[in-house]
């Protein structure tokens, strides 16, 4: 289904790769702007104030994709690129992914630092719980109160979410719906007498 997206809803355990002596913290983040992406930069940056790289890659959106990939310092395309080659992989959005080097004296080479951020970027995807969920369409909904039990009831019937009442000369909800039965719902509501529905942006 197009309205069908995965992401994950908390940060990943912290994982560890390492290969000849270096050492690769991963680390996955939930995220819904570029500013959370900063603040979590941040946060690892004071956390490993003495690592050497912070390489990562951010994916942000469901129907309009945007991201980012930063090899900070490492070759070109060694490790930004092979991090978010993982975020394809597992087909994941909304996310960002951090791998933080601690160069342990002995040089991997491009293929062997390719090979050490997919590896952790792999690591902390793993160490996640990615969930599926839905793009859902908000709609506001006005109506007088002899229409209430009209209302419930076509609510209950396309097990349509409440996700705000507010009752007080006339009533007014927010309802949230699934994106692919979101035409009907409001052919549904917009055919009611006295019953006016808006779209919202989310």
């Amino acid at each position: 289904m197009d309205d069908i997206y995965k992401t994950i809803e908390k940060p990943s355990i912290e994982t560890l790769f390492k290969d000849r002596n270096s050492k690769f913290y991963g680390y996955a983040f939930p995220v819904a702007n570029e500013d959370a992406v900063k603040s979590y930069l941040e946060l690892l940056r004071k956390k490993h104030h003495t690592a050497g790289h912070f390489c990562y890659a951010w994916q942000l959106g469901i129907e309009s994709i945007r991201f980012r990939a930063n090899d900070d310092g490492e070759p070109s395309n060694s490790a930004g690129m092979p991090i978010y080659g993982q975020i394809q992989s597992f087909e994941v959005t909304n996310i960002l992914v951090v791998s933080v080097r601690y160069f342990g004296g002995t040089k991997l080479g491009v293929g062997g630092l390719i090979n050490a951020y997919r590896s952790s970027a792999r690591l902390a995807l793993e160490s996640s719980i990615i969930k599926e969920k839905t793009v859902d369409i908000f709609y506001k909904l006005n109506f007088q109160y002899d229409l209430m039990s009209k209302v419930m009831r076509t609510l209950k019937e396309n097990s349509i979410i409440i996700q705000h009442q507010k009752f007080e000369i006339d009533c007014e909800m927010i309802i949230v719906v699934r994106k692919s039965n979101a035409k009907k719902v409001f052919e549904i509501f917009k055919a009611f007498y006295k019953v006016e529905i808006q779209a919202l942006d989310s």
